[in-house]
């Protein structure tokens, strides 16, 4: 006895079922994470202000703000930010600004510097690339940039808001007597730990580049692909047929 084919309509169907299950679980998850660490957060700014930590208060206010970024978005802009964009901002600025700077995990683990560098330069080139990507396809905005100019926007994108922030690690412990800048392979100045972060800036960014680039000129496979999908998915009036 043959065994009926299933036609191609069905397949999609199936598909897109299972996409919207997934995309489901994922908004949940998102939901529970972001109002639980709002709570954490908020216990953590009313014991540094009793304390007078001003620069944690600073850090865990800047951590708030970026937990807050969706709902900010879509009030003040129309836009939507799918949940996958925002738990990826979440758990870099908590490494980061939270475990590496308040709980110290900087100091504590030499390689938690070189980690999340190195992964900086990669997400910000994410950042980039699909800010150029979305900017051409826009129907606000008249553009038509080739697959070369989008891998080089992400590639300065990344390079220059990784600059930035060294800058700004200079600028607060200088003005604010912090210790952004950590000591590294016996050099006190922080200079190493700089010149390291801005190369593992700079590889990451070449990596995303060169993988956008070919996604859009080749049509080979890029994870991104499926986060473009989704933003445009929940903001179908911002691009173009």
């Amino acid at each position: 006895m043959s065994i009926p084919k299933k036609s191609s309509n069905e397949i999609s169907n199936k598909t897109d079922l299972l996409d919207i299950d997934a995309s489901r679980r994922v908004e949940r998850l998102h939901s529970g994470l972001i109002t639980l660490l709002l709570l954490i957060m908020g216990v953590n700014l009313i014991l540094n202000l009793i304390f007078q930590n001003w620069f944690s208060l600073f850090l865990i206010t800047l951590i708030m703000v970026i937990l807050t970024l969706p709902i900010l978005f879509r009030k003040q802009h129309a836009i939507d930010i799918p949940a996958e964009f925002h738990l990826i901002s979440v758990v870099f600025a908590i490494a980061s600004l939270y475990l590496g700077e308040i709980q110290m995990f900087y100091i504590r683990f030499w390689w938690w510097d070189l980690l999340l560098h190195s992964s900086a330069g990669f997400l910000l080139g994410i950042v980039g690339f699909l800010l150029a990507y979305l900017l051409n396809e826009s129907r606000r905005i008249e553009l038509s940039l080739t697959s070369g100019f989008i891998a080089f926007f992400a590639f300065t994108f990344a390079v220059s808001i990784g600059t930035i922030w060294e800058m700004f690690e200079f600028g607060m412990d200088e003005l604010v007597q912090t210790r952004m800048q950590k000591p590294m392979l016996g050099d006190e100045s922080g200079l190493t730990d700089t010149m390291f972060d801005v190369i593992l800036n700079l590889l990451g960014a070449i990596l995303i580049s060169v993988l956008g680039y070919l996604y859009l000129k080749r049509d080979e496979r890029f994870f991104v692909r499926r986060w473009i999908q989704r933003f445009a998915s929940k903001n179908p009036t911002m691009f173009k047929d």
